[in-house]
């Protein structure tokens, strides 16, 4: 990923009709993510959003600087409104090439914007997932953008310093499905079901 430009306006697409797809009761439902309901992972996905928008626009400040670690996200009563407009804003932003040339910041982390876009992809990838399983939705990722996401996790998953923004990985057979296979290196189980 790091050679060629990803298109993320499908992935960012994908992630919009799901958040359609909600509906209010399932705001407080729990969700893959520990500690974290539904109207938190989408409280998570608009501030990433806006985050990686401005990452790929290279207007660092506040919204680049802030580590994900930093609150416990939620959502304001315009997020249904607001969420696809930042997803296709932060799409649109990683159109233009110089999004991925040099340098930039997210979540406080200096690196350069192809690892930038990565891990962007990665977010909209597994947190589509997420939302998908928690809200009980049929889930088809951009397969660009899952093959990316997929390769991202695998590299990481082979780095003995692997950071902390990754469980342990779950093992996943080798011939079950690519978003399987991918969740897994998340830290994720892909069996995991609402209660």
């Amino acid at each position: 990923m790091t050679d060629t430009t990803l298109d993320l306006g499908p992935q960012a697409h994908v992630i919009a009709r799901l958040a359609e797809g909600v509906t209010d009761d399932q705001l407080s439902a729990p969700t893959p993510c520990p500690d974290m309901a539904v109207r938190n992972l989408l409280g998570h996905l608009l501030g990433l959003a806006i985050a990686f928008r401005d990452a790929g626009r290279k207007d660092l400040g506040v919204t680049t600087d802030t580590s994900p670690e930093a609150a416990v996200p939620d959502i304001g009563t315009g997020w249904r409104e607001e969420l696809p407009k930042v997803l296709d804003e932060l799409a649109e932003a990683w159109r233009a090439p110089d999004a991925w040339a040099g340098m930039t910041r997210a979540g406080g982390v200096d690196l350069p914007g192809a690892v930038a876009a990565a891990v962007a992809t990665d977010e909209l990838v597994i947190h589509g997932w997420d939302l998908a399983v928690a809200t009980g939705q049929p889930y088809a990722p951009d397969p660009a953008a899952l093959q990316a996401s997929y390769d991202f996790l695998r590299a990481a998953a082979d780095d003995p310093d692997r950071g902390g923004i990754f469980g342990p990985v779950v093992p996943v057979p080798d011939e079950a499905p690519l978003p399987d296979r991918a969740v897994g290196l998340s830290g994720r189980d892909p069996g995991w079901q609402r209660p």
